[in-house]
């Protein structure tokens, strides 16, 4: 069944998962899902977990080559990716979505605007945050030569059952693999062609 729900919230960890469901039984326009898995986070300190705001992202890292959206338990991963690039010589910014509808449409603008690239993380398929993202930067004219746009997805066939950390390399959503592409789309040059 396909969701119809219009504001979805999906968490990095458990702490923010209880911050989520208390924002959630406190909102008054209506329904609002959370999304997550079935997995094991990293409990961290409720205290240390900023404060949510309707369909707001949170940055955690600021950087000035890459800006990495990540949803839910990838956002540990993008932080990883982000001390990889770091070590290579690219500065790069870490996003929390948390928030996968309503985009936060005004960051993803100021980030495009600012940045090189905009990469996407999510444990999801075609369709999903990074569609919304992409969709939004056509929509709005951002992908142009001066900006590259990447979602990263899980792959479109079967992954068999296995420790969490396999099945993330099997997908591709490891932070060595998510680099390698990252790397990829760097070194890759934009080319547009203008018709008469």
């Amino acid at each position: 069944m396909v969701s119809k729900a219009k504001k979805i919230m999906v968490p990095r960890n458990g702490a923010e998962l209880r911050a989520m469901m208390e924002f959630a039984c406190n909102y008054e326009k209506g329904p609002l899902a959370i999304r997550y898995p079935k997995a094991s986070t990293a409990e961290i300190d409720e205290n240390k977990s900023p404060q949510l705001e309707f369909g707001k992202a949170y940055i955690l890292r600021k950087g000035e080559d890459v800006a990495l959206f990540a949803v839910g338990l990838m956002v540990d991963t993008a932080e990883d990716v982000a001390d990889l690039l770091q070590a290579k010589g690219y500065s790069t910014a870490v996003i929390n979505a948390r928030f996968v509808k309503p985009l936060d449409e005004n960051l993803i603008w100021q980030l495009a605007a600012d940045h090189e690239t905009i990469i996407t993380i999510e444990e999801g398929s075609i369709g999903g945050f990074g569609s919304h993202v992409g969709h939004f930067l056509s929509d709005k004219n951002l992908l142009d030569s001066n900006l590259k746009y990447r979602s990263m997805i899980l792959p479109d066939r079967f992954i068999d059952q296995d420790k969490p950390d396999l099945m993330y390399k099997f997908a591709g959503l490891d932070a060595e693999s998510i680099e390698n592409k990252i790397l990829d789309t760097l070194n890759s040059k934009v080319i547009i062609k203008k018709t008469n």
